[in-house]
């Protein structure tokens, strides 16, 4: 679990500091700009292949042949940090500057990110049971418990959004004052990335709430809020 929480927690320290302020530049290695744009994209496709795949229940299912079923989030976490960090510190950045906002204009990307950081967490606080390191399926087996279904959460800003957290991820990673070539990249391939896997990750769910899950698809946005909190209305019937 120490591990697992060093490692996932870490990353993401890393890379909030990556999309809030600015790449790191911890290895450069003076690449012309057309190579290091490509050097970046396939840090990137590193990353979406690990998570996207590790996170895919069949992929599990030949996990267990391997690793314990209770270990496997934290092994999720794990090479998802390791992955993760490595995009961080191996990012070249790019001489092109893209856009730049001058003026009272340059703060107006920190006014976002500062919001889509509250609704982040209060997303999580409306989850009530937020374990991304793994921790909850350890406990479990240490104890000789079952690990218990959580229930769908439909409460919070998942009345507005199936998917409220997604959501602040890209209002993060747009918010930015100014922007490279290389910036462009990271935030036309993530968007895309969170759209995609949100739609992957979407089968998982409809498997594990059945109806249920369809009707909260049919009645709130998926990353959008333009319906306003319709989830209300589930919660109401």
């Amino acid at each position: 679990m120490g591990l697992a929480a060093f490692s996932g927690g870490g990353s993401l320290l890393l890379f909030g500091a990556f999309l809030i302020l600015a790449p790191l530049g911890v290895m450069r290695l003076n690449l012309p700009e057309a190579q290091a744009v490509i050097w970046d994209g396939a840090l990137c496709a590193l990353f979406f292949v690990q998570h996207s795949m590790m996170i895919r229940q069949s992929f599990r299912r030949r996990l267990s042949a391997f690793v314990p079923s209770c270990c496997h989030a934290a092994v999720y976490a794990i090479a998802s940090g390791a992955a993760l960090t490595a995009v961080v510190l191996l990012w070249q950045t790019s001489p092109t500057t893209v856009f730049a906002l001058r003026g009272w204009l340059h703060w107006l990307p920190r006014v976002f990110s500062a919001l889509a950081l509250g609704v982040f967490v209060w997303g999580v606080r409306a989850l009530r049971v937020f374990d991304p390191f793994g921790r909850r399926a350890l406990w479990a087996h240490l104890r000789g418990q079952p690990l218990p279904q959580l229930p769908l959460a439909v409460r919070g800003p998942y009345v507005w959004v199936r998917h409220p957290l997604y959501s602040c991820m890209m209002v993060l990673i747009w918010s930015v004052p100014e922007a490279g070539l290389d910036r462009l990249l990271f935030d036309v391939l993530w968007t895309a990335w969170i759209v995609f896997g949100t739609r992957l990750e979407e089968r998982d769910l409809v498997a594990e709430f059945g109806d249920y899950y369809h009707r909260y698809q049919r009645i709130v946005p998926m990353l959008i809020p333009w319906r306003g909190p319709a989830g209300r209305r589930l919660q109401a019937s």
